[in-house]
Formats: C-alpha cells, structure tokens, sequence
C-alpha cells in the first residue's frame, strides 16, 4: 500500500491540506499528517499532539509532531506540503523541512506542493524546473524557476498546484503517480464532478 505524509502547521490552508488527505484516503493511500511547529506553539514532541489552527480558524489535530526521523522517505512514498501563506512561511523556513524535500526528491520520491507552500522547493534550493504557486508567491519564484499557470505541473517527481481552487486534480494527480489512471478514475468517479470539469 502507497504511503504519504502531509505537514501541516498553524495557518495551514484548510482546503488544501484536507481536500489532499481525504482524496489520496479515498485510493488505499495510508496517509499521515505531521505539525511542523514555529516554536511558538510549546508543543514538544514527546507530548501530545495539539490542534493546528488553520488559515480560516478551523483546528485540525495532526497525527505526529513533525520529526525527521518519523517523516524520512524510507517510511512514506509522498511528501505534500500544503499552502496558507502562514502555515507555508512556517514550513518554507523549517531547516528540516528544507532537508526532506531533498530526502524525498533524492530518493526518487514523489514531493507535492500547492499554493504558498511552493516557497518550500525555493527556500529547499531546487534546481531550475518548471513549476506554478498561488499568484501572490509568483514573484519570488519566478526569477529561480520555469514559471507555469497550469493547474497542475509535473516535473520529474516534484508535483505543484495553485491553491484551493486546483486541489482537487493536484491530488487526483498524486493518485494517478502514486496508483495509476484506473485508480485515479476510481476515486474521481464517485466524487460527481459536474460533466464539463477539466479534470
């Protein structure tokens, strides 16, 4: 069974990062959310897992405190790195998120970022490649990075969307990676997307 872990941290998109868990739930994915702490929260790994409050207010309770060693691309097959533009400055700074980002893309796993948390591939110092973000990032990377306004953009195994809006094919996207096409259409049919959707 494909495995992924998806961070999140206080000012997380709410759509970005639940839209993605429930979408590669939905495929047989064994999925796992990790809080990735600004040191502002007092939470210690050895303690209990408190509620990340996201970018609308909504509290999510993470399933780990984001550890290297519990998040490594030996345990999982997918790193997804979700936006919010606070929950993405949290992660984009995170020395070892940078760190797993590269983990992951060295190890030829797949790495899926939406929205601000693009900044991640940035801050992480990926190398020039094609890739797209929320409109309001769009400048930091565009001077690094091949700039695209696609919803969705694959290059090699690094996947980025655009914000809540693309979160749906982003993670239909994953699945289709991570499982195939048929498994893909297997979650998206049920899900009643009106006929004309692009996706």
């Amino acid at each position: 069974m494909p495995s992924a872990i998806i961070l999140i941290a206080d000012g997380t998109e709410e759509m970005e990062f639940t839209i993605a868990y429930d979408t590669l739930v939905r495929a047989g994915i064994k999925v796992t959310s990790a809080f990735v702490d600004d040191g502002s929260s007092g939470m210690k790994s050895t303690g209990a897992v408190h509620a990340a409050k996201g970018s609308r207010g909504i509290n999510i309770v993470p399933d780990i405190y984001f550890e290297s060693a519990l998040t490594d691309p030996i345990s999982y097959d997918l790193l997804v790195v979700p936006g919010g533009a606070k929950g993405a400055d949290t992660m984009s700074k995170h020395l070892g998120v940078q760190e797993l980002v590269k983990k992951y893309l060295d190890a030829g796993k797949y790495v899926g970022m939406i929205c601000a948390g693009i900044l991640a591939a940035l801050s992480a110092g990926l190398p020039n490649q094609p890739l797209t973000s929320h409109p309001s990032v769009r400048s930091q990377l565009e001077k690094d990075f091949d700039y695209k306004e696609d919803p969705v953009v694959v290059s090699g195994h690094l996947v980025t969307s655009r914000g809540p809006g693309t979160a749906f094919p982003f993670a239909l996207t994953l699945i289709e990676l991570l499982c195939g096409k048929d498994q893909r259409n297997e979650v998206q049919r049920p899900m009643v997307f009106p006929p004309d959707t692009p996706w």
